[in-house]
């Protein structure tokens, strides 16, 4: 039995097609000819290039890795050759002129394009390896250099909290009291919350944290909106950057980005732009992000995107 694919419309062949049939639909585009000497086949004179297969092998392998590696040459042509056909009884019966069909054309000629400038933009705008040492030194500059270690028991009021800070002072274990009467989720790990930034935890905790020495504990109860906390600072240390080659590519990465917006933020500038509805045109205040509760996780420091990103944000503690 013959083995079939999806038919799905690969945007070069839409493009392609709407600057053949000569419609308005396709806004003008002129696209560059194919090479009949590069194609892999010529449908009713129309050639398919080679790069189209590489397209449509690339397509199949994304939505199935395993039957796009197994897919031998004849069958990607085969799919090229029945979307040619399709593409051209389209542009025969004038389906771009159909206004849905036409919207979704012209789409696809924006996502096509503006990706092809953005690439272009980077190829002609490429990031120095100077670039990127500065932005890491930045970076390393702007870190949070302390963070500390720190077990905590969380109970719904000062008296139990102070009732707690009696039975440390009488010699019990903070961690099985931390199991035994936290209402926190690290209860279960004796109060356990790893390695924190002070800046990830609301103030009060946080605040109370910097204030205590390694190995002691609060003497008077924190307050928090999740409750009262009795904190035990177990040690602290100073915040080792991740090395300039370990994160130079996510470096580059987050350059190229602000190149880019800064590049759109001036062609907006230069441009006529009318926004015609009004929750487009609406400004979305700007926001702090809010103060969070003690991260109930421990977590170690993961491979990071930048520097001053090289703890998780934490979770809520209540």
């Amino acid at each position: 039995m013959k083995k079939t694919f999806t038919l799905t419309v690969l945007s070069c062949a839409i493009l392609a097609g709407c600057n053949a049939g000569g419609n308005k639909a396709s806004e003008g585009l002129s696209l560059a000819p194919v090479d009949e000497k590069e194609a892999v086949a010529i449908v009713n004179g129309q050639p398919i290039s080679r790069k189209a297969l590489e397209y449509v092998k690339n397509e199949i392998t994304r939505n199935n890795p395993r039957a796009g590696a197994d897919l031998p040459e004849g069958k990607l042509v085969e799919e090229l050759v029945d979307r040619e056909l399709l593409k051209q009884e389209a542009l025969q019966n004038q389906l771009p002129r159909q206004p849905e069909v036409a919207e979704r054309i012209r789409y696809t000629q924006r996502a096509v394009l503006s990706q092809a400038n953005v690439e272009d933009y980077l190829n002609k705008h490429p990031i120095t390896e100077e670039q990127l040492q500065a932005e890491y030194d930045r970076l390393v500059g702007a870190m949070k250099k302390s963070e500390y270690k720190a077990r905590h028991v969380l109970v719904k009021t000062e008296d139990a909290a102070k009732k707690i800070i009696e039975r440390l002072k009488a010699g019990e274990d903070f961690a099985k009291l931390a199991e035994e009467n936290s209402i926190g989720p690290s209860a279960k790990k004796g109060g356990d919350l790893g390695w924190f930034v002070p800046e990830r935890m609301v103030e009060p905790f946080s605040e109370a944290v910097i204030a205590l020495e390694n190995g002691k504990y609060s003497e008077e109860p924190v307050q928090t909106q999740f409750g009262w906390h009795v904190i035990l600072r177990e040690d602290s240390r100073e915040k080792t950057p991740p090395p300039f080659e370990q994160v130079k590519p996510q470096i580059e990465m987050m350059l190229k980005r602000q190149m880019i917006q800064e590049h759109v933020d001036e062609l907006k500038q230069k441009a006529e732009i009318k926004l015609l509805t009004a929750k487009a045109a609406e400004k979305a205040p700007a926001q702090e992000a809010p103060k969070e509760a003690p991260r109930e996780e421990p977590s170690e420091v993961p491979a990071t995107p930048a520097p001053e990103q090289a703890e998780e944000a934490p979770d809520s503690g209540a």
